[in-house]
């Protein structure tokens, strides 16, 4: 039996540090995952979701005292449509069940980063980042395919 995941990575490549989910998107090369690297999420994206098994969302986040990856399950409690955004996976969730009544397992992995400036290079903190998270990601599929299959 196959496993149907997807990741997406959203965020502003002309932004520095918020680019960091699309470059880790573009940079997971897991053969059981389908990734997409976007802008932001969008509503088009839901009909993905309504297919996937599990889908991983990855996005940048200011940096903290800690810098540290923050990777949180996502519950169907928390999934919310706010009027007319996509802002967040919570929303496209509940755009996904409302529409296909599914949604997949979720998580939410936001790295750390310190620049948002106008640029396309990372901070080393990003970079560093990046890194972690694709470790996460492949962590994250390896234990959730045996409980999903």
């Amino acid at each position: 039996m196959n496993c149907n995941v997807i990741a997406i990575g959203y965020g502003n490549e002309l932004r520095s540090d918020d680019g960091i989910g699309q470059r880790v998107a573009k940079a997971l090369h897991l053969s059981n995952v389908q990734s997409f690297a976007v802008h932001q999420l969008t509503p088009e994206l839901a009909q993905n979701l309504a297919h996937a098994d599990l889908a991983i969302f990855i996005d940048a986040c200011f940096a903290s005292q800690s810098s540290q990856i923050q990777v949180e399950p996502l519950s169907p409690a928390s999934f919310k449509i706010i009027a007319g955004q996509m802002g967040d996976p919570t929303s496209l969730l509940a755009l996904t069940k409302a529409i296909y009544g599914y949604c997949p397992r979720s998580w939410w992995i936001k790295v750390p980063g310190v620049n948002f400036e106008l640029g396309q290079s990372l901070s080393s903190i990003a970079e560093t980042g990046v890194a972690i998270a694709l470790q996460k990601i492949t962590q994250i599929v390896d234990e959730n395919l045996s409980v999903l299959l």
